[in-house]
């Protein structure tokens, strides 16, 4: 008998499997990179990209429908939420614009009905910028507008631009761009505020309509991906104010939430960058560090800057020995300085962030240590993460792999982070 590695599905997962099964399950002992790289990019094609076309798709209103589980009932959706949404647009158009494409399911349409779902209900044609949610037909049911939310709505509409969903899209990112920037700029200490009215007035004190982040507070959690879509709507326009805000991004992201000294990452500052000292705001997500690492040598090459990789490699150092399983695989969720994780669980995102920075540490040039990480990543991952009917990664599992939330869709799990982390992991070790 030998060890396999293949998605097996929850309480239905084996240790062994007898010699000589195949499809998705490679021998571990013969799997290299590129053989996984293989195997997952077929789960893209066949698994992965259809579930979520056929789950999440609303055909009848536009948008999007996200409430699934992998072993239980899952509520049907009652909203439309603005990350969710742009999400499934990028998931889409990114699917697309990398050559995924099915006979029976149009991936660019399906990213342009979203779209324009979003232009059509989530937009604010009197002050700009676009809402966080809507019930299922479009109608708003919370008109706040927050950096996190719309970062993700420029993010997502640049993608749709280029893999070819025309002008339109673009010219909606720049100009919701420019909201920002005139709205939520703050030119006094730098960055940008983050939770506002419908009429952008900013809201400092606690709001139960807020439902990322904290009011009054600058976060680590925003910033890093207003500078993920900054990055990208600077790629393709060479805008130069958005260029500057791209860099002042890069900046502030590297100096007060991910510095040098990974065990002083913050989750939130002040408005002037003031540390946090409430204890329900210490500590530090092993995630949010590594997704940070990977995009910030994204952001400063399109930025032409030379890349920080002695950053990068101190980020990832950090969280390789204090949030790493060396004896399983797999990061943990979330620490304190300079200490042992204190939140072991799994989460789904983080495993992808990892996956994505250490597949980009190997593409810089090899790394034994990289290398070896990121096979017993996906070893975890093919045991205890992935589901084997969808191909669609576990919400949250423990350290020993054990299922704690079996979520495949909802709010806030999309076609997006694993995904993103898959196809970034084919094209750099699928043979050419």
């Amino acid at each position: 008998m030998k060890l396999y590695s293949c998605p097996l599905r929850l309480k239905a997962m084996l240790a062994l499997v007898l010699a000589g099964v195949t499809g998705n399950c490679l021998p571990l002992q013969a799997a290299t990179l590129a053989d996984h790289a293989r195997r997952y990019d077929e789960q893209i094609r066949s698994q992965i990209l259809p579930y979520w076309y056929d789950t999440a798709v609303d055909g009848e209103r536009g948008g999007y429908l996200l409430s699934a589980d992998a072993e239980n009932p899952a509520p049907p959706a009652t909203e439309k939420q603005i990350v969710t949404q742009a999400r499934m647009i990028w998931g889409f158009a990114h699917a697309h614009l990398k050559g995924y494409r099915d006979p029976r399911r149009d991936y660019l349409k399906a990213a342009r009905q979203g779209f324009e779902f979003m232009v059509k209900y989530l937009w604010d044609p009197e002050f700009g910028g676009y809402f966080w949610k809507t019930d299922l037909a479009g109608k708003p049911i919370s008109d706040r507008k927050m950096l996190y939310g719309n970062a993700f709505v420029v993010y997502a509409f640049v993608e749709l631009h280029r893999a070819g969903g025309g002008r339109a899209p673009l010219d909606r990112a720049l100009e919701l761009y420019r909201d920002i920037q005139r709205h939520c700029h703050d030119a006094k200490h730098g960055g940008w505020g983050e939770h506002y009215t419908r009429d952008w007035q900013l809201i400092t004190a606690h709001d139960d309509r807020i439902e990322v982040e904290v009011a009054g507070l600058k976060s680590a959690n925003a910033h890093l991906h207003w500078m993920e879509a900054l990055a990208e709507l600077y790629d393709v326009t060479k805008d130069a104010e958005a260029g500057k805000s791209l860099a002042e991004a890069i900046q502030i992201n590297a100096t007060w939430f991910y510095p040098p000294e990974p065990g002083k990452s913050a989750f939130h500052r002040h408005p002037d960058w003031r540390e946090v000292t409430n204890p329900k705001n210490a500590g530090l997500s092993y995630g949010h560090n590594v997704e940070f690492a990977w995009l910030m040598i994204r952001a400063q090459e399109v930025l032409g800057h030379p890349p920080a990789w002695d950053h990068f490699h101190a980020v990832m150092r950090h969280g390789m020995r204090y949030g790493w399983d060396a004896e399983r695989g797999g990061l943990y969720n979330r620490g304190v300085g300079d200490r042992p994780a204190t939140d072991r669980d799994k989460v789904w995102w983080v495993q992808s962030e990892m996956m994505a920075a250490l597949t980009d540490s190997l593409r810089r040039h090899h790394n034994t240590e990289h290398e070896a990480a990121l096979l017993k990543l996906i070893a975890f991952l093919n045991a205890h993460q992935i589901d084997r009917t969808t191909g669609v990664w576990l919400d949250t599992v423990s350290e020993t792999g054990v299922p704690k939330r079996t979520a495949l869709a909802h709010n806030w799990k999309a076609a997006y982070h694993d995904l993103r982390a898959l196809v970034k992991f084919v094209e750099a070790f699928k043979p050419k």
